[in-house]
């Protein structure tokens, strides 16, 4: 049997630990040896009860020279990392009680192990002032939870270090089959008022299926904060394809993937403070953003936005209003040559059963150098979360409606539509997340949408059904 020799010297803790060795058995009264250093033989079982009780009775020195010993038997024996892990960070020494503790997660040979293992790697990450990597290992904590119990913690303890952490990263990928890529028309005929209009609408402005894929990535970082206000800078990156169906390619054969591309980056400025009396918890935020915009490869328009928010609650009603206004300018076509304002409200209340009932209005006024591109606008959206799981899934309904109206209007470029564009639109959407079946904190979302918009002009009436998968954290 393989043995380990360990050292120690005296002292008043090591005492009372050689006192407890010597009761359990594990070492037997020395003899022969120096009075200012005391030397024992174990086998890996036994040490690896002495690692374990020296963590216990707060004797790290010799917890750490255990684990060495462990480690010199095997270097890849995960207990022994933990052990040096473990009190490496009771030792204030975070950084390489990190890397003994990545060490015990990658030769750990079972989830319980992985999980203890992933965990004392964030408080080390943490203790260390890195709050995000952290939360990394939080997210790999999550893999390996044993029960609900033990993800639940590991939830509360990434939203705290989401509050604390001054850096934010959101990363949403979507994969989306639509009936309707590019907003194509119902039909080939037009028909402006009800009456048709000479010719035929060509391929690539009817509706074109296909598979829409997305992702969308923001990081921002708080470099101010006191107890009432944050002040953040954020950027954005959207980035959309679109991969035509063979059915789409017959119907419109000079139509490419990237005529229906679209890409957005964005950089922000964000001051949020407390606003109101605080029983209501209510906040104020304004924001300057900056961007540009690409379709089909070419650039659309750049843009710079403020915007204002406020917030409140209301008993059990949270109410929220926003608006903005926007310009848009170095646009390719004048139709995006732009003056927008934008008004918003929220109300979101939670329902006696658990559920909860949400209602958004917003308006929109446009301004554009092309009359196509000026326009009035406004939607409402009714959403119901259900509070309680439906089996495995986490359900959410909600029916958009929404209107527009273009003063002056031209068809095609050359029709002028009498009295203008009108539109109607009605949109129903389900969202279903499978909580239990996540990864790291992640749960697959999965979006069921269809509607139709109808317009005086039948070029713009339109139908769509899509589906879409995406990943949604659970924290």
């Amino acid at each position: 049997m393989e043995q380990v020799p360990i050292r120690f010297a005296p002292s008043r803790a090591r005492d009372l630990l050689r006192a407890a060795l010597l009761a359990t058995g594990l070492i037997a009264p020395a003899t022969g040896v120096a009075a200012e250093e005391e030397s024992f033989t174990l086998s890996l079982a036994q040490t690896r009860q002495l690692a374990v009780l020296a963590l216990q009775s707060g004797d790290l020195g010799l917890a750490v020279r255990a684990a060495e010993g462990l480690l010199q038997a095997n270097p890849g024996d995960p207990f022994a990392h933990y052990v040096m892990a473990a009190a490496l960070l009771q030792l204030d020494r975070p950084e390489p009680a990190r890397g003994a503790a990545a060490r015990a997660y990658r030769n750990a040979r079972t989830g319980p192990d992985r999980f203890g293992a992933a965990q004392l790697a964030a408080r080390a990450a943490y203790v260390g002032g890195h709050p995000t990597l952290a939360q990394l290992w939080l997210r790999r904590a999550a893999i390996h939870a044993p029960d609900r119990r033990a993800e639940a913690v590991v939830a509360r303890d990434y939203r705290v270090l989401r509050r604390q952490n001054p850096w934010a990263f959101r990363l949403r990928a979507e994969m989306r089959p639509s009936s309707n890529v590019n907003k194509g028309a119902d039909s080939a005929l037009q028909i402006i008022d009800g009456v048709p209009v000479t010719g035929w609408l060509s391929g690539a402005a009817q509706a074109l299926s296909g598979l829409i894929g997305s992702a969308d990535i923001q990081s921002s970082y708080r470099f101010r904060q006191t107890r009432d206000s944050a002040t953040s800078l954020a950027g954005r990156l959207y980035v959309q394809r679109v991969a035509l169906s063979a059915e789409a390619r017959a119907i419109a054969p000079r139509a490419r993937n990237g005529d229906y591309a679209s890409t957005f980056v964005e950089m922000s400025l964000r001051h949020g403070f407390r606003a109101g009396p605080r029983e209501r918890g209510g906040t104020a935020a304004f924001a300057f953003a900056g961007g540009e915009s690409w379709w089909g490869g070419y650039r659309s328009f750049r843009y710079a936005r403020l915007s204002a928010e406020r917030d409140w609650q209301l008993g059990a009603t949270r109410v929220d209003l926003r608006a903005l206004a926007e310009r848009r300018f170095m646009a390719r076509y004048s139709v995006n040559d732009a003056r927008i304002l934008e008004f918003g409200a929220e109300i979101d209340r939670p329902l006696a059963n658990g559920d909860r009932l949400s209602w958004t209005l917003a308006w929109r006024d446009t301004d554009a150098r092309h009359p196509n591109g000026t326009y009035r606008s406004a939607s409402m959206r009714l959403g119901y979360s259900f509070g309680q799981p439906v089996g495995p899934v986490r359900l959410s309904v909600g029916l958009v409606l929404g209107w527009s109206d273009y003063p002056v209007f031209w068809s095609g470029g050359f029709i002028r539509v009498p009295g203008g564009r009108q539109d109607r639109s009605a949109y129903g959407d389900v969202n279903m997340l499978f909580s239990r079946y996540d990864y790291a904190g992640f749960a697959p979302m999965l979006r069921l949408r269809a509607g139709r918009k109808d317009s005086n002009d039948s070029r713009y009436s339109m139908k769509e059904f899509s589906i879409s998968l995406s990943m949604e954290s659970k924290f």
